[in-house]
């Protein structure tokens, strides 16, 4: 690569966010205010219901759930300024220190309040059906309607603070020994040290000399922190046993289910229909082999471009493409993300200390969401920043249902995002006249899809795996993870794709696994429900657009498969699943008869 392609300038080197929505500085007096706030608000709070819950009538309930509303609107405040403030660059020891307070500040919180949950969960089933059904409590009825269903797994208070104090120093603390020990690391490739994010990115570069020197690096640098990646996930996994029993759980998954607000059955039809086309995954790639030109496709070429010289987007042309696709889908959609972009609400310049990734962050009811990325100029980035937009505009939407009913469940959370993708991926796939260039973008996206259906699905039955060893075999070497991972990963690629040895550690850096237990088949779920959608909207368009955004406005005020059913589908039923791998199949039968025009 050329200094001069190593210093391109994409438009995008002063967007920067302005979070003064939420606070100036680390030295606002409203901050210093709101700290001191949110705990008297919390202590009158406890003061105020504690030991009363069973005896409250509605309306009295519904006074007591604004109160709790505003508490937490308070606290997540405090937390989102200062965990946005602290990604921007995380080398500042002060951004870093906010970060500390701000955690310890939301445990105690969390601890003072803790209470209302235990003592709901207590109220007869009878008593509290009563108030879920009144008028009174009509706005926070799928809030209270939810919140019973942990009534066989919450503890006792005094339990539940020990169990909130003691994940401090025990889960929590080997989750952020992974992450510290992962961000540390560095990996030396062609005679620098680079971060893991870094050389990642090299398995997307045209050179394929570079990615296998890549793919090496990364192993070796896997292999060798294996031992404490090892004795990590270890007990991770047995502290999540412990839990679980405690908590009466029957299953590893049934408490991420339950968060999920869906079921075995539903999940289990998900798994199934995803795990049964598998061929379509092995057909691809073989397409891709021979694309690429390869007598052998390794598990270092799956993310291979086909052009080896992309095109520079730059900022405005990127801000153009996705208000333009947004806008035509309904004008409320574009005139929501122009917000974004006019009131400074992005941050996507890539600079020091800024950390990886792309995230939109809900921050809370009483202000706005705010999108996090890194901008160079590709094409992927322009779908990035269409995904975060997607997800921005549903949480600005959902605002409207408070703190304790905007967020959705994973299942659903990346709907918004993944059909903002479409809307943007279906525009230049109509605007682009070079076939090569078509081709080019439709293999993207199909390697995207594989990489968020059907990798994670392979992922989710390698947790599966790993759970029920560990539950069954005791501590578990790093030979056992791995061969646990190569068997999901062979069944995934079968002979399309050569998994080299080396292969086999490349679980120890995935950080979903230990963040956040069985979160992966969301991925899954999400974009097969994207994929669905757009059929949907492709097939009956009238009127598709404005129950799209009441469905986006609805937040997590109903149940998943009630909002969604809104739309004309019904994911509870086995063969839903089938309507979104049929598209995907689409898109590789689209893939072969583009290539054989071009050859």
């Amino acid at each position: 690569m050329s200094e001069k392609d190593k210093h391109k300038k994409t438009g995008a080197e002063h967007i920067n966010w302005d979070l003064s929505d939420l606070y100036s500085s680390n030295n606002d007096p409203q901050l210093a205010k709101d700290k001191e706030i949110v705990i008297e608000d919390a202590d009158a709070f406890s003061e105020k219901y504690r030991g009363r819950i069973n005896e409250l009538a509605a309306s009295e309930f519904k006074t007591m759930l604004d109160e709790y509303e505003e508490i937490l609107d308070r606290s997540g405040k405090i937390g989102s300024f200062a965990y946005l403030q602290w990604s921007t660059d995380t080398t500042n020891t002060d951004y870093g220190k906010l970060v500390a307070e701000s955690n310890e500040l939301s445990s105690e919180v969390s601890q003072k309040l803790v209470f209302l949950d235990v003592e709901w969960l207590k109220v007869s089933d009878e008593d509290a059906q009563r108030l879920i059904e009144s008028e009174e409590l009509k706005k926070y009825k799928h809030y209270l309607e939810h919140s019973r269903r942990y009534k066989d797994h919450v503890l006792e208070e005094g339990q539940e603070k020990v169990m909130s104090a003691k994940s401090v120093t025990g889960r929590s603390a080997w989750v952020r020994f992974f992450d510290e020990t992962l961000g540390a690391a560095k990996f030396e490739l062609d005679g620098e040290e680079l971060s893991e994010q870094e050389v990642l990115s090299k398995l997307h570069e045209s050179d394929r000399d570079l990615r296998e020197r890549a793919h090496a690096s990364l192993t070796k640098k896997f292999n060798e922190l294996s031992r404490p990646l090892t004795f990590i996930f270890n007990t991770i996994l047995n502290d999540k046993s412990t839990n679980d029993r405690l908590r009466k759980y029957d299953s590893w998954i049934d408490s991420r289910n339950l968060a999920n607000q869906t079921d075995r059955e539903t999940v289990d039809a998900l798994i199934e229909s995803v795990t049964g086309k598998y061929e379509l995954v092995q057909r691809y790639y073989k397409l891709k082999r021979e694309l690429l030109g390869l007598d052998e496709m390794k598990d270092y070429d799956r993310y291979a471009p086909m052009l080896e010289n992309e095109a520079t987007i730059d900022w405005s042309s990127a801000q153009e493409m996705v208000l333009d696709s947004y806008t035509k889908f309904h004008p409320e959609m574009g005139e929501i993300t122009r917000e974004f972009f006019e009131k400074n609400w992005i941050d996507a310049a890539i600079k020091p200390g800024k950390r990886g990734g792309a995230y939109s962050a809900s921050t809370v009811p009483s202000a706005h969401p705010y999108v996090f990325m890194n901008f160079d100029g590709k094409i992927r980035d322009v779908q990035t920043l269409a995904h975060e937009l997607g997800h921005g505009v549903h949480q600005y939407l959902s605002r409207q249902q408070g703190v304790l009913q905007s967020s959705t469940p994973l299942t659903t959370a990346e709907t918004a995002s993944v059909f903002g993708e479409m809307l943007v991926f279906q525009k230049l796939m109509k605007e682009l006249d070079d076939p090569k260039e078509k081709l080019a973008l439709l293999i993207g996206k199909i390697d995207d899809t594989i990489a968020t259906v059907f990798r994670q699905i392979s992922m989710n039955r390698f947790e599966h795996a790993m759970h029920t060893a560990r539950r069954e075999e005791g501590e578990l070497t790093t030979q056992r993870f791995s061969e646990l991972w190569m068997e999901q990963q062979k069944a995934l690629y079968g002979d399309s794709v050569t998994l080299t040895d080396e292969y086999g550690i490349w679980w120890s850096y995935i950080p979903h696994f230990l963040h956040t237990p069985g979160y992966v088949y969301a991925y899954a779920f999400g974009e097969l429900l994207v994929l669905a959608l757009y059929e949907e909207f492709t097939n009956h368009p009238d009127g598709f657009s404005d129950k799209y955004m009441e469905l986006l406005s609805a937040g997590g005020s109903e149940w998943p498969h009630e909002l969604v059913a809104k739309m004309g589908l019904d994911i509870t039923q086995r063969d839903f699943w089938n309507k979104g791998l049929a598209s995907f199949e689409r898109m590789i039968e689209d893939a072969e008869r583009m290539a054989d025009q071009i050859k």
